[in-house]
């Protein structure tokens, strides 16, 4: 029974080094922070994300997607 115990530790703690070092649940989200453009939006994500770009920087603005079904351009920080 102990084995079985050391076993199961030692495949949990080599999983959670896998984990930690190739950073499989880093998070990717994003925080919506400024709108740019007109409304409607008539560019694409890539209009947009160049209008955020050129309006509030990069950083903080590091994403842009024009959203809704007014066609809103988001920019995520």
């Amino acid at each position: 029974m102990a084995k079985n115990i050391n076993s199961v530790s030692i495949t949990v703690l080599l999983f959670v080094l896998l984990v930690a070092s190739t950073e499989i649940l880093k998070s990717e989200a994003q925080t919506f922070c400024f709108e740019c453009g007109p409304v409607p939006f008539l560019g694409t994500n890539a209009d947009c994300f160049n209008c955020c770009k050129a309006t509030y920087g990069s950083p903080p603005v590091v994403s842009g997607v024009v959203e809704g079904s007014e066609k809103h351009c988001h920019c995520y920080c």
